[in-house]
């Protein structure tokens, strides 16, 4: 009989062998890895401390700048502490500028007539009573004619009366005669003044023709001083009384039309002041105050209408502007609206990947951070957060710094 217990143990002692030499090579590959990490984690440490703009934070972002004294000058760079300031409260609309509606004609003949000359344009400036266009019309003609006969029997029985007059005085004739002529007087005086009044009812004054001849000619005027912002006269055309050929506005002062929502309807009231700032001038603040709140809700858009007034002198504003008005909140507690507030320049604030931001000095740092911000009042802007009273906030140069951070970033990036 064959003993076969010497194979399997040879067998086992072969495949000892073999698992003991595989985990001797996997184990080299190991310490490798580790020692790479070590070393990358060093690469990085070093490339923390020497990269460009400053210190960075554990997900490699810029945390601080730091510049060279003669560095800060040259970027124009100006540091303010920041303090709490009392300001109004204010309620911040979009608003479009309206002509003043108190100060508006439109200029339309009376009676029909033809266009025959046209003397404003469109933007002209006029004064009050200055004609923008004459017309020539049939009704007036004849309306004119009966005041030039209405006229000459005046005259008539105006001379037949006091040639009576004297008479009656010298006793020549009867007193019935007197009275009759005195009465035909009356009466051609009465005709006068009718004809008269047709002609005003038509537009026209009333004046003797030139060599007795009846005018069919009338100008048509505006009633006060302003602009021409809207021109339909067309010369030989015919006007119509419901057709207005100008319109003529006084822009030297504007309303200021807006929607409040119901839930501000509370926060504001007729009287209180208000800035009112347009694209166009991005810089300068128009002030005005609030005048009308409408005394209905809107059911569609739940909001009610509020005009503000502007002055506009100098004509830089100009209807259907965009606007947005800043109105004086009443405030809460009788405060009347005035509110503690953090105020930074405009040009303090710069938008970094979107958001607003602000750089701060610290232990001779420049470190961005981010701000919520409220509203604008006169070229500053209210911080609500981000900041604290006592930052060191870098107000002039803002941009200066904004470059040398992207700079920075887009270095990263290569």
């Amino acid at each position: 009989m064959k003993r076969t217990f010497p194979r399997v143990g040879l067998l086992a002692l072969g495949l000892s062998a073999l698992i003991l030499g595989g985990c001797g090579k996997s184990e080299a590959p190991q310490a490798s890895a580790y020692k790479s990490t070590v070393a990358d984690k060093a690469e990085e440490e070093r490339s923390s401390k020497d990269a460009p703009g400053g210190q960075k934070d554990e997900h490699g972002e810029a945390e601080s700048l730091k510049l060279k004294p003669e560095e800060i000058q040259a970027a124009g760079i100006k540091i303010e502490d920041l303090a709490e300031q009392v300001v109004s409260e204010q309620l911040t609309l979009t608003a479009t500028i309206r002509p003043n509606q108190d100060r508006i004609t439109h200029v339309a003949p009376r009676v029909p007539g033809r266009v025959v000359k046209v003397n404003a344009n469109l933007g002209d400036q006029v004064k009050a009573g200055q004609t923008l266009a004459v017309l020539d019309s049939l009704e007036v003609g004849e309306a004119h004619s009966a005041y030039l006969q209405a006229a000459t029997q005046h005259t008539v029985a105006k001379a037949d009366f006091e040639r009576a007059e004297k008479l009656h005085a010298d006793q020549i004739i009867a007193a019935k005669d007197h009275l009759r002529a005195h009465g035909e007087f009356e009466k051609a005086k009465a005709a006068l003044a009718a004809a008269a009044d047709r002609l005003r009812m038509l537009g026209v004054t009333p004046a003797p023709a030139a060599e007795g001849k009846a005018v069919s000619t009338f100008p048509l005027t505006t009633p006060f001083a302003g602009t021409v912002i809207e021109k339909h006269a067309i010369l030989g055309e015919l006007a119509q009384p419901d057709k207005q050929l100008f319109i003529v506005a006084d822009l030297s002062t504007l309303w200021i039309e807006a929607n409040l929502f119901e839930k501000d309807i509370g926060r504001v009231m007729p009287g209180a002041a208000a800035a009112v700032t347009v694209a166009a001038y991005p810089e300068e603040i128009f002030p005005g105050r609030l005048t009308y709140i409408a005394a209905s809700v809107d059911k569609e858009t739940r909001t009610v209408q509020a005009r503000v007034e502007v002055a506009n002198p100098d004509g830089r504003l100009k209807p259907e502007m965009f606007a947005t008005a800043a109105i004086t909140t009443n405030g809460t507690g009788g405060k009347g609206g005035q509110v503690k507030a953090l105020l930074l320049p405009e040009e303090a604030v710069v938008l970094m990947q979107g958001q607003p931001t602000v750089f701060i000095e610290e232990h001779g740092a420049f470190e961005p951070r981010a701000v919520e911000l409220g509203d604008k009042l006169r070229g500053r802007v209210v911080v609500k957060n981000g900041l604290a009273a006592g930052d060191k906030v870098v107000t002039a140069g803002t941009y200066a710094l904004k470059a040398r951070v992207m700079k920075s970033q887009l270095g990263e990036g290569h």
